[in-house]
């Protein structure tokens, strides 16, 4: 049976890198290797459990899925929901123009072109709470940052190796995959976010955008034959980036409140979670009671802006609409959990688990092993949100096998995943910023892998040491 469970094991796996690899969406395939597990599983003669009581065995399978999609929608799968319903409520009014509008016209004022490398790639990441995916927030950056870079003297190859690098493993409550791991870690996302992640992620980007600075100054004096922005805008006939965006009329005081309003869930769980600090509890405020919260204030204000009740109401439903758009983030959640039990169904997580136990240093070991398999499979698939979402039910049974905590699996596999995006040639943020500057991908990655792949190195070590 040992032998089976591990075959059957090895060609699921194979099966899922392989779709990875071809960059295919994985939620069907997700879902159905995890009911050909679970439904070996019921031939193997295996206990299969599930919520809702079953009379026929072969039924059990579709019941585990089914008991998936229940118990995410109730969790982690509604604050996701939520999340994206805000997202895209902000973009919507204007909100999102404002805030990075207001911290791109600051690069205006630094003429120096090196000090401008790690202050923009730090601020790109600043940026990526309020536009949380890599390629869309490139985009906007390439509208808006690139021309300012380009001016100030910035070479055509540090400015797209920034913009490319902008979304990396900034600490956020809001971020989808903290608030799946945090609800598989029985903890809240506050909690998981400012106790864990963050004291590994800060300074891993801080010494980062040192090694950003040293590296790409480095480059620029090999590479001595790059195009000045104007021979650029003639070569290859591109329009500087105008105004002809969604602002925001009024003074500079409502600006200044709309440019918050994105920020503002986050604003609020800091504060809830100092002031948690002070009085020495340990409670804080859900991400989906801060992010009704925030909507309810972000309406008040469209209220008082616009003076059109009907408008501003129908404009609601916008929130509505970006939920559903996230639907397929929670679809996944629920795949790879399906997935997990079919796992569990053959009985591979138990030989695991049993195997760990066993083995000398497995707290070191195990964590490096996932780590360099988050690697290969981001490397090859440009993506690590689908792989982080696919190994968060494992997080749990692995770590207790190893005979440490949860999160010293977990923050370096979520970490690994989103800094080496950045270094895929089929990344979409790579092919979006090398198209836009009429570079080669393989240019890009030059510049941007040296600095993730220390950060890498950087967030290993300080996990080892901090968590």
């Amino acid at each position: 049976m040992q032998a089976i469970a591990i075959i059957l094991t090895l060609c699921s796996v194979a099966i899922l890198c392989y779709m990875l690899s071809k960059k295919l969406d994985i939620k069907i395939i997700l879902f159905a290797l995890g009911l050909i597990l679970l439904y070996c599983g019921v031939f193997m003669g295996n206990k299969i459990k599930v919520l809702q009581p079953v009379s026929n065995p072969l039924l059990k399978p579709i019941q585990v899925m089914i008991d998936q999609f229940t118990t995410t929608l109730a969790g982690p799968g509604f604050v996701i929901l939520l999340l994206a319903g805000y997202s895209a409520y902000m973009g919507f009014i204007g909100a999102n123009d404002v805030t990075v509008s207001g911290l791109t016209s600051s690069m205006k004022k630094i003429k120096s072109v090196y000090v401008l490398v790690p202050i923009v790639f730090l601020m790109g990441n600043i940026l990526s709470l309020v536009v949380p995916s890599a390629s869309n927030l490139a985009i906007i950056l390439l509208a808006t940052l690139y021309p300012v870079l380009r001016t100030t003297g910035m070479s055509r190859l540090t400015s797209a190796a920034v913009i490319a690098t902008s979304a990396t493993i900034i600490p956020t409550p809001l971020g989808s995959d903290n608030v799946a791991i945090a609800a598989a870690l029985h903890m809240s996302t506050t909690q998981y976010v400012f106790s864990y992640h963050a004291i590994v992620s800060i300074p891993t980007l801080l010494l980062m955008a040192v090694i950003q600075y040293l590296w790409q100054k480095h480059e620029d004096k090999l590479n001595q034959h790059d195009l000045t922005y104007e021979e650029e805008l003639q070569k290859y006939g591109l329009k500087e980036a105008n105004s002809e965006k969604n602002v925001i009329e009024g003074s500079k005081g409502l600006r200044l409140i709309y440019g918050i309003l994105p920020l503002l869930p986050i604003i609020i769980l800091i504060i809830d979670f100092l002031m948690g600090i002070s009085k020495g509890k340990n409670t804080t405020m859900s991400v989906q009671a801060v992010t009704i919260i925030s909507w309810i204030v972000a309406i008040i204000i469209e209220l008082f802006h616009k003076r059109d009740a009907k408008q501003v109401l129908k404009d609601t439903n916008v929130f509505i609409k970006g939920m559903g758009g996230a639907m397929g983030i929670v679809v996944l959640l629920v795949a790879a959990q399906t997935f997990v039990q079919g796992l569990n169904a053959i009985g591979i997580m138990r030989m695991i688990q049993t195997t760990m136990m066993h083995v000398k240093g497995a707290g070191i070991l195990l964590p490096l092993i996932m780590v360099i398999f988050t690697v290969i499979i981001v490397l090859l698939s440009g993506s690590g949100v689908a792989l982080t979402f696919a190994l968060i039910p494992l997080l749990v049974p692995l770590a207790k096998s190893a005979g440490i905590a949860p999160q010293q699996l977990s923050v370096p596999i979520q970490l690994a995943g989103n800094l080496l995006r950045s270094v895929s040639p089929v990344a979409a943020v790579v092919l979006i910023v090398a198209g836009s500057t009429h570079l080669e991908p393989g240019q890009i990655i030059r510049r941007t892998s040296v600095p993730m792949i220390g950060g890498l190195i950087i967030m290993l070590i300080l996990s080892f040491c901090l968590l």
